[in-house]
């Protein structure tokens, strides 16, 4: 497999047309295989593009050089991952990011993908952001967080039962952290 190209959105005009369609359809496919985060106002899976246009709206104006990115991983000019990368935006917290949404295509999963863009958004958030630490949380119960650990994130706690996926079946939120520092 040939490595993937990478390609910043830093501004909402620039997440338009092909790109916006090509995300919106992977993230639909990563909910219906059991593998991303539902926005608030998305239906329970199975869900289509439709259900999360206005999630992806409400990435794409977020976007800010300074504030907030989302990174996109291709293979062959095609979508093959994607991720957005946040400043806190309380003063006390505005040294530290926190990542979101990270997915992959579901055929192109285990290929590496998540591990490069994962390995990129280091790189952006510290040498193009000035981010000294970056946090996300994981849902428990698929193995995620074995991902991340490789990936060199510390798990730092959980909210016991804080996710419930359906009635009886409650997960931990995971939290996890990784201090920048050169690779």
């Amino acid at each position: 497999m040939a490595a993937p190209a990478f390609t910043q959105f830093t501004r909402p005009s620039e997440l338009t047309g092909s790109p916006r369609r090509e995300l919106t359809a992977c993230w639909a496919a990563s909910i219906n295989a059991g593998g991303a985060v539902l926005p608030p106002d998305c239906p329970l899976p199975p869900v289509t593009p439709a259900d999360l246009e206005g999630a992806v709206v409400r990435i794409a104006d977020g976007l800010a050089p300074e504030h907030s990115r989302l990174l996109v991983a291709t293979l062959d000019g095609v979508l093959a991952g994607w991720l957005v990368v946040r400043r806190e935006a309380h003063p006390l917290e505005s040294h530290c990011g926190v990542v979101n949404h990270v997915q992959t295509q579901v055929h192109l999963r285990n290929l590496g993908i998540g591990a490069a863009l994962m390995r990129r958004a280091h790189r952006i958030a510290r040498d193009e952001m000035g981010l000294e630490r970056l946090k996300l949380t994981v849902r428990a119960g698929l193995g995620l967080e074995h991902f991340y650990r490789k990936a060199g994130w510390a798990e730092v706690g959980r909210w016991p039962g804080a996710l419930r996926l359906a009635p009886g079946d409650d997960r931990d939120e995971i939290l996890m952290s990784l201090a920048l520092r050169v690779l």
